[in-house]
């Protein structure tokens, strides 16, 4: 494949300086009354990363970030990288077991953490292991000289000469070194690290920059990065200008990847903290806001509440969705919410860094209802029949997506079966199942995984959620399989009510049995006050089965 772009050989460290000396007193990062300058930024991470060095921390040591959205794991986050150390993200909320059995997977010798967390993070770190545990909002005192203040890394006493705006500490990661080790899976299973080479991150966000800026990253002489328009078309992400406002967590990808790449383009990220309504509404009129991320969920929430009318909102440029599709209704809601904004879902994953494909951010882009856009630069996408698994299918043709490109990741850490089974030959088998259009434009029909077999006839879920929320009654929805003996399984639909409205179950069922076919038809409807969703967003549909299951 004839590449597009070219991809700095470069590691994700280059970004705070490439960024100070491209943006320098520009506020890069708001958290409440805290903030950062580019400049900042640069010399902070710096500090940081003396600091973890001087505590012994060598290159490919593996350190990870147990915190909310904050400044602190901004500067934990390109401080740690820029010590040359692998960075694991890990849900702060994550329950004990699970927190000890993710840092004995990872071996983690260091662990940024918050006071809120600190006894749950003691209570997960095995005896045994010696672990550095860094409390970024606080000094713990003298109880262990294992448990340490952020402030201590940033003490002037253990700053090397090195560590000022213009210096990287000297470690010495390589574009071929892992960068994350990205825990996915957790909402069907048990979670699994992902391995993310620092080219893998370089190129994905070297990809964000031409689709949704038109502009190309390069490498200056003194190996720093550099933006250079690609074209003269009228792009929404302008470099040096606006602002983000970060609701989804950042131990997500898809909230973590974004965040470097608006960085890069010089956009301010303003994290919401706790998503609420008000709140967000309120951070996008005061810092004039033209980038906002999130889930449907959190669209529902904005457009239904009720001051939405009332805050400028006409400089937001960007809506970008993901985690599940908007459907019709949501999406016309938006287009009156946000007047100005360019409406975009796209499709990723974490064993692709994040990003795969979008609606491009130019000026007249086609966004097509139900697709999550065009494959980004580099990238192929081919549709395989399921069985067997080899076969390309053409345009409108349902199968499992596979993708190509330099974003795709190194496998899972210490899993060779199963990298062996999703990394084949430069492809990655997503466990998705979609099609393309004659454009090309791709459509995610359902996970492989929730895909129901009803008498020998393949159901999906997502084609029935979309009908469903067409009902005025019905505000969300999630189908999930139910066992039904001999002829497979049978779709069952959880329903949240619109509010104000009372949902009939029978007549929900009999609205959607006039728009499928018979076999495709709802068997029974659960109403809930809300469907389980992760804190990124994404539904969990484990949740529902094992109710199903009780």
């Amino acid at each position: 494949m004839n590449r597009v772009l070219n991809y700095p050989d470069v590691t994700i460290g280059a970004l705070p300086p490439s960024t100070a000396q491209m943006y320098g007193d520009r506020l890069a990062v708001v958290d409440g009354d805290r903030s950062l300058t580019f400049s900042q930024l640069d010399t902070q991470s710096a500090q940081v990363a003396a600091g973890l060095r001087g505590r012994g921390v060598t290159d490919g040591d593996v350190v990870a970030i147990h915190l909310n959205n904050s400044i602190d794991f901004v500067l934990a986050y390109y401080g740690s990288i820029r010590a040359g150390a692998t960075l694991a993200m890990i849900n702060p909320l994550q329950p004990t077991s699970g927190l000890r059995g993710q840092l004995d997977e990872i071996g983690a010798s260091v662990v940024f953490t918050a006071t809120t967390y600190l006894d749950r993070l003691l209570d997960a770190v095995h005896p045994e292991r010696r672990c550095t545990v860094v409390v970024a909002d606080g000094t713990p005192g003298a109880s262990s000289g294992d448990i340490i203040g952020l402030t201590e890394l940033l003490s002037p006493g253990l700053v090397a000469a090195e560590a000022t705006a213009d210096g990287i500490v000297p470690a010495h990661p390589a574009a071929d070194d892992v960068v994350h080790l990205a825990f996915t899976g957790g909402t069907t299973g048990v979670s699994k690290a992902v391995r993310i080479l620092h080219r893998n991150l370089v190129a994905n966000i070297t990809q964000m920059t031409a689709w949704r800026a038109g502009n190309e990253v390069d490498v200056d002489d003194d190996g720093l990065l550099s933006l250079k328009a690609r074209d003269n078309r009228s792009w929404a992400v302008i470099p040096g200008e606006g602002a983000s406002i970060v609701v989804s967590p950042l131990f997500h990808a898809q909230a973590l990847i974004n965040m470097s790449f608006l960085l890069l383009c010089g956009v301010t990220n303003v994290f919401a903290g706790r998503f609420d309504p008000a709140t967000t509404l309120g951070l996008i009129e005061r810092h004039h806001a033209t980038y906002v991320t999130g889930s449907p969920t959190m669209w529902h929430a904005l457009v239904e509440h009720a001051d939405v009318s009332s805050p400028d909102l006409d400089s937001v440029r960007v809506v970008s969705s993901g985690a599940a599709p908007l459907d019709r209704g949501l999406l016309d809601d938006l287009r009156r919410t946000f007047p100005q904004a360019a409406i975009v879902e796209g499709y990723g994953m974490t064993e692709a860094t994040n990003q795969v494909s979008s609606t491009p951010l130019y000026a007249g882009a086609e966004h097509r209802l139900g697709s999550v856009g065009l494959p980004t630069y580099d990238t192929v996408v081919e549709i395989r029949a399921t069985d067997p698994a080899t076969s390309p299918l053409g345009p409108g043709e349902v199968g499992e997506i596979w993708v190509r490109g330099p974003q795709v990741a190194a496998g899972y850490l210490n899993n060779p079966a199963l990298t062996s089974e999703q990394f084949v030959d430069g492809w990655l088998a997503t466990g998705d199942i979609g099609y393309r259009d004659e454009e090309g434009y791709l459509y995610v029909s359902d996970r492989a995984k929730d895909m129901l077999i009803y008498k020998g006839y393949n159901v999906y879920p997502r084609e029935l959620e979309e009908v469903l929320l067409q009902h005025p009654d019905v505000a969300a929805a999630a189908v999930v399989g139910r066992d039904a003996g001999a002829v497979g399984q049978e779709p069952v639909a959880f329903v949240v009510p619109t509010a104000g409205r009372t949902v009939d179950p029978e007549e929900i069922m009999r609205f959607v049995s006039e728009q499928v076919l018979p076999y495709k038809k709802v068997r029974d409807v659960v109403l809930m006050d809300a469907l389980p969703v992760t804190a990124a967003g994404k539904l969990q549909k484990a949740e529902l089965r094992r109710g199903l299951a009780v």
